[in-house]
C-alpha cells in the first residue's frame, strides 16, 4: 500500500508564504502534497498579496481515506473563506477522526475550531486572533498537541513545515533539511 498524501487547501486570500513553504519542505522530504482549491476556484487561487498558485485539484476531489494530513495556511480573508467551507470542515474532521493530522497557521486555527477538532488542544495563532478562537492558546511560534499542529504566522512557516516533517516520522530528514536551508 502506498503512503497517504498530504492536502494543502487554498481559498482566495491565503497567505502565500504559509502555503508555499510547507509544500516545498514536505516535497523535499519526499511526501506527496496535493494542493487543492477551495470555493469553486478550480485551477488557480490568488493569495492575499496577489500571487496566484496553480492547484492540483479541487477540495471536492480529495478523499479523506487517502490523506494523512491536512494543512491550512492562514491569511485574510483566506482563513475565513476556509472556515466558511463545509467541504473543508468536513474533510478536516474526517481526516483527524481517522487518525490523521490537522494543521494550521496564522488565522487558520479558526478553521480547526469551526471543524470541531481544536477542543481540548493547546494551539497557537497570529497574536490577538486567539480572541476569536478561544480555548488553550500558548503564544508559541509552533505548537504541537497530539495530532494538531499550529503556527503563529508567516515568519514561523519554515519552523512549522519542519515540524510537520517530524510529525510524519522523518525527524532525521527534517534536521537535514533545516541544516541545508540554514534554518536557525
Amino acid at each position: 500500500m502506498s503512503e497517504k498524501a498530504i492536502a494543502l487547501l487554498l481559498a482566495p486570500g491565503f497567505e502565500e508564504i504559509e502555503a508555499v513553504t510547507p509544500i516545498d519542505v514536505l516535497r523535499r522530504a519526499g511526501f506527496t502534497v496535493k494542493v487543492a482549491a477551495v470555493g469553486g476556484n478550480k485551477g488557480t487561487v490568488v493569495g492575499a498579496h496577489g500571487i496566484p498558485i496553480v492547484c492540483d485539484c479541487d477540495v471536492s476531489d480529495l478523499k479523506a481515506e487517502t490523506l494523512q494530513m491536512v494543512i491550512l495556511p492562514g491569511g485574510l480573508p483566506g482563513a475565513t473563506n476556509l472556515a466558511a467551507s463545509t467541504a473543508v470542515c468536513s474533510l478536516l474532521k474526517v481526516v483527524h477522526d481517522q487518525g490523521g493530522w490537522a494543521t494550521a497557521l496564522c488565522a487558520a486555527p479558526l478553521v480547526l475550531q469551526t471543524a470541531g477538532v481544536l477542543a481540548d488542544h493547546t494551539y497557537t495563532c497570529y497574536p490577538s486572533f486567539e480572541q476569536k478562537i478561544g480555548g488553550k492558546y500558548s503564544g508559541k511560534r509552533v505548537e504541537r498537541d497530539r495530532r494538531i499542529v499550529t503556527g503563529c504566522g508567516p515568519g514561523a512557516s519554515l519552523e512549522f513545515a519542519l515540524e510537520l516533517v517530524r510529525c510524519l516520522g522523518k525527524r532525521d530528514v527534517a534536521e537535514q533539511l533545516a541544516k541545508g536551508m540554514l534554518a536557525g
